[in-house]
């Protein structure tokens, strides 16, 4: 089904592998597409209850655009390239196949992730790394600002000052200091990394997934709107979540003090 990734369901996770290691995971066109289809298979698919992002390999988890594939110094000079309708048409609709779906996304960070590598663990949900990694805004090292969504999700994560020294500076940041600044979620030693991911997807794989759901939806509909807006987003939102199968579940099972048996309906 998909020539630049892995895709595999198994018992409610789906993990989506960026698999060209060979250049560091790099973002082609066609590897940029495949991932928004994947998103949105997994989106569709009601198998799934929790998405994992990663690269192949132990170098990186996505290095970035593939400078190599359609972006010649001969044809920038020639004034040839159209960035904007590149973002338009392919990194931007995979940003928002990520947000947009009603499903947890967690990053797992193996390796470097630089450039749009950087912007696409931002997109996940909740993001684990390996201590030894690095994240870099390094877009100014070969003259253009951040995107991918970078310049939406870094100054809320981190604050409007460290956003703008990261970009501006193209500054490595390693896995303990992107933890504490807030960058990502945990960051652990490498040989931890495969067990702190799966401690946390087990947890999403059974957890009540439309409630879930509704939760990244409305949290992200937080960064932009009023609370007015939150509040009636919150009642529509509680509304339908009380209609759901978890819902009577989630009461019975805290009445009688025995684990909820979620199926994410």
């Amino acid at each position: 089904m998909f020539e630049n990734l892995i895709y595999e369901v198994v018992d409610g996770i789906c993990r989506i592998t960026l698999n060209r290691p060979q250049v560091y995971n790099a973002l082609s066109p066609a590897l940029i597409s495949e991932i928004t289809a994947a998103v949105t298979t997994a989106g569709n698919d009601n198998r799934v209850r929790v998405v994992v992002l990663t690269g192949a390999g132990d170098k990186a988890f996505c290095s970035g655009a593939d400078l190599k594939e359609g972006f010649s110094p001969i044809s920038a000079e020639k004034g040839q390239l159209n960035l904007g309708e590149s973002l338009r048409n392919g990194y931007n609709p995979m940003i928002k196949a990520m947000r947009d779906l009603a499903k947890p996304i967690v990053g797992r960070v193996n390796g470097v992730a630089a450039g749009a590598g950087c912007s696409l663990a931002l997109a996940c949900d909740i993001v684990i790394c390996a201590d030894e990694t690095y994240f870099s805004q390094l877009f100014v090292n070969i003259g253009l600002m951040p995107d991918a969504g970078s310049t939406f999700f870094l100054p809320r994560l981190i604050g409007s000052q460290r956003a703008f020294e990261l970009c501006s500076t193209g500054k490595r940041v390693y896995g303990p200091e992107a933890a504490q600044l807030g960058l990502v979620s945990r960051s652990v030693p490498a040989d931890k990394l495969d067990s702190a991911v799966d401690e946390i997807v087990a947890y999403y794989a059974t957890a009540p997934t439309q409630a879930i759901g509704a939760m990244k939806k409305v949290l992200n509909q937080s960064l932009y709107s009023d609370l007015d807006h939150q509040l009636e987003q919150e009642a529509e939102n509680q509304d339908k979540l009380g209609r759901s199968t978890d819902f009577p579940e989630g009461v019975e099972a805290f009445l009688l003090k025995r684990k909820a048996n979620f199926l994410g309906l």
